[in-house]
């Protein structure tokens, strides 16, 4: 009896688990932000050197980097990374950036 009661605490135990992992994902979203990087200026490698840094990021899934704009645009995912994670990686490069204003919330665009 007692193996049975055990048995059932046990799938009652996991379904809970699996609900509130299940209710995680269906609140991830694919976001995009704009980072503004003033410091990656007059180098060719710049760009290239801010993009595999915020490639190394788990959760990003696109970058884009302009010289001309002095811009990252990241697209990631909010479950695995979030923006302060993409703002040390450019840091950590060697390059600050700060989300653009009209991005402060990080809304999927």
């Amino acid at each position: 009896m007692n193996a049975l009661i055990s048995a059932q605490s046990k799938k009652g135990v996991l379904a809970v688990v699996l609900t509130f992992s299940f209710t995680d994902m269906a609140f991830a979203a694919v976001q995009t932000v704009t980072l503004a990087v003033p410091s990656m200026d007059n180098c060719e490698i710049c760009p290239i050197t801010v993009r595999k840094a915020l490639e190394k990021v788990p959760g990003v899934s696109r970058v884009s980097v302009s010289f001309k704009n002095r811009e990252a645009v990241v697209t990631y995912d909010n479950a695995k990374t979030a923006i302060q994670t993409l703002e040390h990686a450019t840091f950590e490069a060697g390059y600050a950036s700060t989300v653009e204003t009209s991005n402060k919330q990080g809304v999927a665009q």
